[in-house]
């Protein structure tokens, strides 16, 4: 699928694992580690996918073949929070969109991933995330770089570290099920790895 504006993905993987009791993000799922299910699925969309990482952590492996550039940042405080890592990805991205997912979310439909896109384009707002069972979901989302920025200096700053304080500042279009489930009817794209009974 090619790529349908200049599109930065961001993958969220500077997590402890602590509830899988080891790096999940190298455990293998469907034949490749689960780092790279989120990776592949935004390389499809995207036009570059930074992987946000632990400061002073080992480096992962990448996928050699995603036909994008993916490349490494680091969360600037270890084991922050997912708003400090959105924060070291959108300060790298190139783009002025950015796709935000977590680095263990095996089941990102591409074609969500480019709806997310469209709509955020359509809609003209900063930010536009899933509503699912009456409840927003902080990732998948897609974010308009130039606004979410310093909204997430600021709120970083105040010691916020939810995605969700990001997406409420930003006044977040919430997407009902209606209109994204026909390009992900499963749901799998919201489906993320927490322990080893989720493989």
């Amino acid at each position: 699928m090619d790529a349908i504006a200049p599109v930065s993905g961001i993958v969220l993987a500077g997590g402890r694992s602590s509830r899988f009791g080891r790096d999940k993000l190298a455990q293998t799922v469907d034949g490749r580690p689960l780092l790279h299910h989120p990776v592949l699925a935004l390389a499809a969309v995207c036009h570059e996918v930074i992987v946000v990482v632990a400061p002073g952590g080992p480096q992962p492996p990448l996928p050699v073949a995603a036909g994008v550039r993916v490349r490494i940042a680091r969360d600037i405080e270890p084991y922050g929070g997912p708003l400090i890592g959105l924060l070291a990805g959108l300060e790298a991205a190139g783009g002025p969109i950015a796709l935000v997912a977590g680095g263990d979310m095996p089941g990102l439909a591409p074609s969500l991933l480019a709806f997310l896109v469209r709509d955020l384009i359509a809609s003209e707002a900063h930010a536009v995330a899933l509503r699912s069972r009456g409840f927003l979901q902080p990732m998948p989302a897609a974010v308009r770089v130039g606004a979410a920025l310093p909204i997430a200096r600021r709120l970083v700053g105040l010691d916020e570290r939810s995605l969700q304080g990001l997406l409420r500042e930003l006044r977040a279009r919430e997407i009902p099920d209606a209109e994204w489930r026909p390009h992900d009817p499963e749901a799998r794209s919201l489906r993320d790895i927490a322990r080893p009974e989720d493989l």
